[in-house]
């Protein structure tokens, strides 16, 4: 999935968080709302501007931060 066609880091918009292209929706919003419990199907029916595939480039954008994360911890150890 190219995530960069679905999500954009933009220092004018919510303070320069990732946020999902087109929206004012945070990666850090989507995900929370996930881990918060709701199903996908509630966070697209709460907000209908989100696609699945939005979805799926939030969680893919968090594990690519994630891996970037454990590696700089790994090199620094």
């Amino acid at each position: 999935m190219d995530i960069q066609s679905r999500i954009t880091i933009n220092p004018a918009v919510r303070f320069g968080k990732p946020c999902v292209r087109g929206t004012r929706l945070t990666v850090g919003v989507v995900l929370g709302s996930l881990a918060s419990g709701m199903s996908e199907a509630e966070l697209l029916e709460d907000f209908p501007q989100l696609s699945h595939d939005d979805v799926l480039a939030c969680l893919a954008y968090a594990a690519d931060r994630e891996r970037c994360l454990v590696t700089l911890s790994s090199s620094v150890a």
